[in-house]
């Protein structure tokens, strides 16, 4: 499905600068996400993906430039507090805990989001919210059949799920993915594609790819970087024929 032209802008980067001492990672670089639409940001290594990414995440700082999620500032927000305001991260190690469930992994991602500190003494287990949204979001990344499955016993592109479904837990409506198809085999792009597919209805999604041939299926726009620079943000077909994109990164592809 794609976006419509009004869709609502849930994410919003403008003019983003991050130096690290005389080098500029990242060099005015404006972007916006859109709820119903992936947003894919492309480039070779050391062009400032990353970095970026975890700017919008609130991981660190912006040199100059602002950020707005769901139309607040939170430029200077920590990273906590925007994921309890919205916005949810997958990364490009996975961050799962490998010797519980799949359930168990969910749970306490939902119970992240909505901490309560002053009932130390409740069971979490007798939790009727986090349990809840810990099996939707399971269900929603296809892993409702393997919810006490051990996270660690799961294969390469189902931890991947996994990561995604504990994003969901915590009732994002923005999902920043940092090469969720790195290491994947066909039918394990296959099967994330498809899980994007279905998220990007109720999300505004920004895609960190390598897999060129993914980000040309599922994304409806494309922001191309290097050395920290955006060279072209357009459409697919607009990108595949760009004349700086096929001399900096696309080459004969």
């Amino acid at each position: 499905m794609k976006p419509e032209t009004n869709a609502p802008v849930l994410l919003r980067g403008r003019d983003i600068t991050r130096r690290w001492g005389g080098l500029v990672a990242v060099d005015r670089v404006s972007i916006e996400l859109t709820r119903g639409s992936v947003h894919a940001v492309i480039g070779t290594n050391g062009a400032g993906k990353s970095t970026l990414i975890n700017i919008l995440s609130g991981e660190i700082p912006p040199s100059g430039g602002s950020v707005e999620l769901l139309g607040q500032d939170v430029t200077r927000w920590a990273q906590p507090r925007r994921a309890r305001a919205g916005l949810g991260r997958s990364y490009q190690r996975n961050t799962i805990y490998p010797s519980f469930t799949v359930f168990e992994n969910c749970r306490l991602a939902a119970q992240a989001r909505t901490q309560q500190a002053w009932r130390w003494w409740s069971d979490a287990q007798r939790c009727e919210a986090s349990t809840a949204a810990a099996r939707d979001a399971a269900a929603r990344a296809g892993l409702d059949e393997l919810l006490e499955r051990p996270a660690g016993l799961l294969s390469h592109g189902q931890k991947r799920q996994l990561e995604i479904a504990m994003c969901l837990a915590t009732a994002p409506e923005v999902l920043l993915l940092d090469e969720p198809l790195a290491g994947m085999g066909a039918e394990e792009t296959e099967r994330m594609l498809a899980l994007l597919d279905q998220l990007r209805a109720d999300h505004a999604i920004l895609l960190v790819e390598h897999d060129m041939d993914a980000v040309f299926r599922i994304a409806d726009r494309i922001t191309v970087m290097v050395n920290g620079s955006v060279i072209a943000s357009d459409v697919p077909a607009a990108i595949r024929t760009h004349p700086q994109v096929l001399t900096a990164y696309l080459g004969d592809h």
